[in-house]
């Protein structure tokens, strides 16, 4: 009985119910019969286009293979409704679009050695033939040596009319040189695969995954990727962009200014490896790996292995790599026929292949960067620990700079270090625009030189204690102080300092790539300046940053800064972000850090700063200025003591007792938005990029517990 069961009667539906006198008792074996053709070339579809990116990516090889330099891919519903991959290749004869999307035909092998050393994409002539049997197929094409280009229709692996009762035969149409392939309707005849696909956007995820990987690799080739009906390309990406500038555009700046190029090769086991891999200073929390095999986009469990081991020494925990690798490997070594989709392939020798390659990686990552090293000394050897209220000045401008003088006392806090406090001032709406754009790629030596210049001041035990510390809480929002564990230490923390630096950090990483913080509506940056300029002179501070120059003429000094501002607003735009209109009108200004928002109360002096203390005359002292003035900008402000909780002194209470309620909502509403920006957003942007410089060990960061050291002090109890 359960061997009868067990078998699919040729009445009625597969899995349909069925009475029990309707079984045959008889032991007889089933005939065997051969499957119709049709079956058998809509199972082979299936295991050779899995989803819409398995069809893009067997486009895309015979596009790199008809020798093209520029390929546009279209897709509507994540590729299900269209899918669309137009290339400039050599295109294809007319006299071969009859047998185009039969079965195994393909102008790549004749004889099966010929496997033995392929060295193109597509070789087995399945792709264009199991698109045609689950979707709807049109090619059109042109040859150099065509009048015309031509347009075919193609239905289970035949030419088909474009309307019934047309001919099939294909049709002159006008077309540029190069081939494009239209898919609509993938797996129409397939509901319960198509029905499987539920989200469109996860498949143009993977979709543009894929477009991204080969633009990486095919650095001869121009790529550009976007949906149907929109305007703005998702990729684009030009054929003569360099491999780091083409991981800029799509990975992001902050893989592409911490890669290291590498190259190895063995002519014992017949091998060349080159690529780019990020170095220890960057992390995430999983490995991106963009593997070709004799420039073929593949997938390797044990590669991918034996570089997370490689890294696993350099990196904090859970920290994985970007690594681009191009493997070439003789190919009379290598088996390319044992994937369905080609997605895998052996080779002879692969343990030999891998671990020479992750020991030249090793020794790159050795080399170029050892702020993973521990070092015997201990940490932070004679720091000393001073207010952090007495060096706020120090702390906004590290270099000389100038500043307001830290030595004056006000009777109460400056209005520029505190919240809005006025409720008859003005409100300032701020937006956050997303900008949909390409990153652009930064060449100039003096950012780079800016940068190196951090590198060469790392600390590399602070750098460590920061990458990998646990945030305690705030201690103290006045003196702007924060504790962290970092391993069996307490570690107090200037936060201001420390924000400072990397507020500095992030400018001249996204150099020319800042957000937008938008004013609705535009702020008079005259307005701004003289409100400043007053501040600043009834405060007794020097602009200049030197004694004796308290006395200025406050209205001229606002005036000649807007004019400087204005006169320079196209290169504070282009590099910064900080828009300006010709009139004088504040339009923007940079984002730097997602989910905080700086002390809008600052930015009159921070525009007044931009006069005495930028160095415009100078490209590299102008970026190291401008970037300094603006991570003060960003540094969180000191938060005063509520009112009433004040201890009481010669400076009073801050505000008057009917505004007493108004300033606890407002301080109250700063205080929550900055310990939850250092809890969530600065400090975890800390442990994953900071760089600590060694300006931070004067008193920025103090060990004040080791838990070595309490264990000792309990035994002598």
């Amino acid at each position: 009985m359960a061997d009868t069961m067990d078998v699919d009667l040729d009445d009625g539906p597969r899995g349909a119910k069925r009475k029990a006198d309707e079984l045959d008792d008889s032991n007889a074996p089933r005939r065997i019969r051969a499957l119709d053709q049709d079956v058998v070339n809509k199972i082979a579809a299936g295991e050779i286009i899995v989803a819409p990116v398995h069809a893009l990516k067997e486009l895309i090889e015979n596009a790199v293979d008809a020798g093209s330099t520029a390929l546009e891919v279209l897709v509507k519903d994540g590729g299900l409704k269209l899918l669309q991959i137009t290339d400039n290749g050599c295109g294809i004869d007319k006299q071969d679009l009859p047998i185009l999307c039969e079965r195994f035909t393909t102008s790549k092998l004749q004889t099966f050695e010929d496997l033995q050393s392929i060295a193109t994409y597509g070789f087995r002539g399945e792709a264009l033939a199991s698109i045609s049997h689950i979707a709807h197929l049109a090619v059109t094409t042109k040859t150099q040596e065509s009048n015309c280009a031509w347009r075919a229709y193609y239905g289970s692996g035949k030419l088909v009319p474009a309307k019934p009762g047309q001919s099939p035969d294909p049709k002159p149409v006008a077309g540029r040189q190069g081939t494009q392939i239209t898919v609509e309707d993938l797996f129409y005849n397939i509901p319960t695969r198509r029905r499987a696909f539920r989200s469109a956007a996860d498949e143009y995820n993977k979709i543009i995954d894929m477009v991204g990987r080969y633009a990486v690799h095919c650095s001869h080739v121009a790529f550009s990727c976007k949906k149907h009906g929109e305007s703005s390309t998702s990729i684009a990406i030009p054929a003569n962009a360099s491999s780091v500038d083409r991981i800029r555009q799509i990975h992001g700046g902050s893989v592409a200014n911490e890669l290291i190029e590498f190259s190895t090769s063995d002519d014992r086991w017949a091998f060349k490896a080159t690529g780019l891999a990020t170095n220890a200073n960057y992390s995430i929390k999983k490995t991106t790996l963009l593997l070709f095999i004799n420039h073929r986009c593949v997938e390797s469990s044990n590669i991918r292995k034996a570089i997370e081991q490689t890294y696993a020494a350099f990196l904090p925990k859970s920290g994985h790599p970007f690594v681009y690798l191009s493997l070439e490997i003789d190919p009379q070594r290598v088996d390319v026929n044992v994937h369905p989709t080609k997605r895998e392939v052996n080779f002879l020798n692969e343990d030999e292949i891998i671990q020479a390659i992750c020991e030249h990686l090793r020794s790159k990552l050795a080399a170029v960067d050892t702020s993973r090293t521990f070092l015997t000394q201990t940490l932070l050897l004679g720091g000393s620990w001073s207010s952090p209220a007495a060096k706020q000045a120090t702390a906004a401008t590290p270099s000389k700079t100038g500043g307001s003088d830290s030595r004056r006392t006000p009777s109460r806090p400056y209005e520029n270090n505190l919240v809005r406090t006025d409720t008859n001032l003005r409100k300032i709406t701020i937006e956050y625009e997303t900008v949909d754009r390409e990153a652009t790629p930064c060449r100039l030596i003096s950012v780079y030189e800016l940068r190196a210049a951090v590198r060469d001041d790392m600390h590399h035990e602070l750098t460590e204690v920061f990458a990998s510390h646990t945030f305690v809480g705030v201690v103290d929002e006045r003196r702007r102080l924060a504790a962290m564990q970092g391993g069996v230490k307490l570690f107090l923390v200037d936060y201001g300092r420390v924000c400072f630096e990397y507020f500095y950090q992030v400018g001249l990483t996204d150099f020319a790539n800042f957000g937008i913080i938008r004013f609705n509506p535009p702020l008079d940056i005259r307005e701004l300046l003289n409100m400043a300029a007053e501040h600043e002179k009834k405060s007794g501070s020097s602009l200049s940053g030197t004694e004796g120059e308290d006395d200025f003429d406050a209205t001229e000094v606002a005036r000649l800064v807007a004019e400087q501002l204005v006169e320079r607003r196209e290169m504070l735009l282009e590099y910064f972000s900080l828009e300006i209109s010709p009139t004088g009108e504040l339009l923007s200004i940079p984002l730097l850090v997602k989910g905080y928002t700086p002390a809008i109360v600052k930015l009159p002096r921070f525009l007044l700063r931009l006069g005495p203390h930028v160095k415009w005359s100078d490209e590299k002292a102008c970026f190291e200025t401008f970037l300094k003035e603006l991570a003060s900008f960003y540094v969180p402000e000191q938060l005063p003591v509520m009112p009433g909780l004040e201890e009481s002194s010669g400076s009073g209470t801050v505000g008057g007792e009917k505004d007493e309620a108004g300033l606890d909502a407002e301080i109250i509403a700063r205080r929550t938005h900055v310990r939850w920006a250092l809890e969530h957003v600065l400090f975890p942007a800390f442990k994953s990029s900071l760089v600590a410089t060694k300006s931070l060990m004067e008193g920025g960061v103090v060990e004040v517990a080791n838990l070595k050291g309490l264990y000792r002090v309990f035994e002598r109890c």
